[in-house]
């Protein structure tokens, strides 16, 4: 499976075997989500049903929001052991990029290196497709680590932490069907397109659920009012926007890096919101 990042996944892992054709639908698709976003050891026995990879985009946001339990989780324990705030936001990132494999992370320094350096469509497409990283690359990776650590080290809490991580890790994956389905694929053979396309029901499905479980984070957070939640929600949001029509402009559509790409814009772009809106400052060591 090869889709955000453009990195292929074997089926197989170490240790939890799921086996295809005896999970039910609805369980399979989950799974398939949680191999693809994470580096659990889940192992896939039995045939890969042809539609399950974009089945199972459906169940982006809610790997998400687990995703970004895990790392309340870490920062929770860190603070537990008087690890300063920045540090523990640190560390936190990092084991969330430990968690995924740095997939989101590997799409942005992708698109910063095609887009930054490439004269053309297809000289953009070729260094996009390069494994190797390069200045604009390492310079996004350093911009998205540092902007992701020092928004949690502003938000110091551990519970505000975790709860703005659940919501920033469901909403930021949300998108990704809806944009798979609406925006054209910028090669007709690759990890994306290989992919195909969700139905809109799914597309819109995964939306909602990404909706409903970041705003539900939001009301656990000590904001002004519900316009403050929306307002929130709509800044990151226009990261989606913005990511979608540089690609168009850039490659023509999507690729697997595009997707990851905006993740990371929307996620980055979430946990600054609430960053701002809460009126916090870094806790320095």
């Amino acid at each position: 499976m090869a889709l955000a990042g453009g990195r292929d996944f074997p089926y197989t892992g170490t240790m939890t075997d799921a086996t295809g054709p005896r999970l039910g639908g609805v369980f399979a698709e989950f799974i398939a989500a949680v191999i693809f976003l994470t580096r659990l050891p889940i192992r896939w026995r039995g045939a890969w049903p042809k539609d399950l990879d974009s089945r199972a985009l459906t169940w982006f946001p809610i790997v998400g929001t687990l995703i970004g339990a895990v790392g309340g989780l870490v920062y929770w324990g860190l603070s537990s052991v008087n690890v300063p705030p920045l540090l523990a936001a640190l560390l936190t990132v990092g084991a969330l990029m430990g968690l995924t494999g740095a997939l989101h992370e590997d799409g942005l320094a992708d698109v910063a290196d095609g887009f930054g350096g490439g004269r053309d469509r297809e000289a953009k497409l070729t260094i996009m497709k390069d494994s190797r990283v390069g200045t604009y690359g390492a310079a996004a990776l350093v911009l998205s680590v540092a902007a992701r650590t020092l928004a949690l080290a502003a938000i110091a809490s551990p519970h505000h932490v975790a709860v703005a991580l659940m919501g920033a890790h469901a909403y930021a994956r949300a998108f990704l069907p809806g944009m798979k389905l609406l925006l054209p694929e910028a090669r007709l053979v690759g990890n994306s397109a290989n992919v195909g396309k969700p139905n809109s029901a799914r597309a819109l499905a995964a939306l909602l659920a990404g909706f409903v479980l970041a705003a539900t984070t939001l009301t656990k957070l000590p904001l002004d009012g519900g316009m403050t939640r929306l307002a929130i929600l709509a800044v990151a949001a226009g990261g989606v926007l913005v990511v979608g029509q540089l690609a168009r402009r850039q490659v023509g559509g999507i690729t697997g890096d595009v997707l990851g790409a905006t993740e990371q814009v929307v996620e980055i772009l979430f946990l600054v919101a609430v960053t701002g809106a809460l009126g916090g400052s870094v806790a320095m060591p």
